[in-house]
């Protein structure tokens, strides 16, 4: 005997009751992902972000590179550099090659206050730099460090490094430019930089005068002009001068125009001075100004005889030796009536009564 299924009847709602009633599968749920999906999606994450994070980090390793290199030719980038491994070979200086005997103030300047301005140095091969600005503060720190023996505080100097590959006459013009406004600059000096820069092999300029135009280029046209007639002086003379950073524009300008219009005036300048290593400043200028016509019998051209600090027995005329000393080489020579000794050192800043002792005691032991 079978059994009969029953039927049952299922009233389904209609309208928008049948769009919202819960049954199956709802496809608006969001989807479930397994623990092997979502790794995967982190890890591809990461590595995005870890991508872009490397991507800006070489590009501001980039920016600080360029940076580097900008502030680096500009001289901005200051180090602590030995000073034996400093060469100044490029440039011939500008200063006078006789006794600096204003060093001494910048040498008692930098021992109390330090160095306030660094200088400026290119590097050069096997860890070496050259000297491009700076000759006298370099010569400072030599001069404490020789003094002190303190390798610590003065062993090593504040250096602008520059990057290497200016032209030779834009490092000589830098040097110049920087020099200019000192006060104490003489015309021979810049005369003399003119001729070193023409008899430089490596310099685009070989005719001296003409150097001037290059290298003093922000000087006024009268100041150029001055310039080139101490070339005159220089080229005639500079051998023989002690002091030519001394000798007065007029007096330069004048001897000048005498060496271009009295064949034979170098010459009798050269013989009146030679020999003569005692001379003082103002024994050498009284001989150039009496060739330039300024005094005596220099109208002629004629030189007058040289005339001793003192009379000279027969025998040994002087006696000259170097003594070395902190603040240099100091030399010394005795002549009859004469005891001098020249050292770069500024000796009016020593207290009068201590000077005084000094001498006195020095003049007791020659007893």
């Amino acid at each position: 005997m079978s059994r009969k299924r029953r039927m049952f009847d299922i009233e389904m709602p209609e309208g928008d009751a049948a769009e919202t009633f819960p049954a199956g599968k709802d496809d608006t749920a969001p989807p479930r992902r397994g623990p092997m999906a979502t790794a995967i999606t982190e890890t591809a994450e990461s590595t995005r972000d870890r991508a872009r994070i490397e991507a800006d980090i070489r590009a501001e390793n980039d920016a600080l590179a360029q940076e580097h290199v900008r502030l680096k030719r500009a001289g901005l980038i200051t180090d602590l550099i030995p000073l034996d491994a400093i060469d100044t070979h490029k440039l011939i200086r500008d200063r006078n090659p006789g006794a600096d005997y204003e060093l001494s103030e910048l040498v008692a300047s930098i021992r109390e206050i330090g160095l306030s301005n660094p200088i400026r140095v290119e590097p050069a091969a096997d860890g070496r730099y050259e000297l491009i600005q700076g000759w006298r503060r370099l010569s400072a720190y030599r001069a404490l460090l020789e003094e002190t023996g303190d390798a610590e505080a003065w062993g090593r100097i504040p250096a602008g490094i520059a990057a290497r590959g200016d032209a030779l006459e834009q490092l000589y013009r830098r040097m110049v430019d920087e020099n200019m406004v000192r006060k104490d600059i003489s015309f021979a000096e810049m005369a003399q930089l003119a001729v070193h820069y023409a008899m430089d092999p490596l310099t685009p300029e070989h005719d001296a005068e003409k150097a001037v135009a290059i290298l003093f280029k922000s000087a006024g046209y009268q100041k150029r002009s001055y310039i080139r007639n101490f070339i005159r002086v220089v080229e005639s003379l500079g051998e023989v001068l002690l002091y030519p950073q001394d000798i007065p524009r007029a007096l330069g300008l004048s001897l000048s125009q005498r060496l271009d219009e009295v064949p034979g005036t170098a010459a009798a300048i050269k013989a009146d001075l030679a020999d003569w290593d005692t001379r003082s400043v103002k024994d050498e200028l009284d001989v150039l100004r009496r060739y330039a016509g300024q005094g005596g019998d220099a109208d002629d051209g004629a030189p007058a005889p040289k005339k001793p600090a003192a009379p000279v027995p027969a025998g040994k005329a002087k006696t000259t030796f170097q003594i070395t000393r902190p603040q240099g080489s100091a030399k010394c020579t005795a002549a009859n009536g004469r005891l001098e000794i020249r050292l770069p050192r500024d000796f009016s800043t020593v207290d009068r009564r201590r000077l005084e002792a000094a001498v006195a005691a020095l003049l007791d032991q020659i007893e």
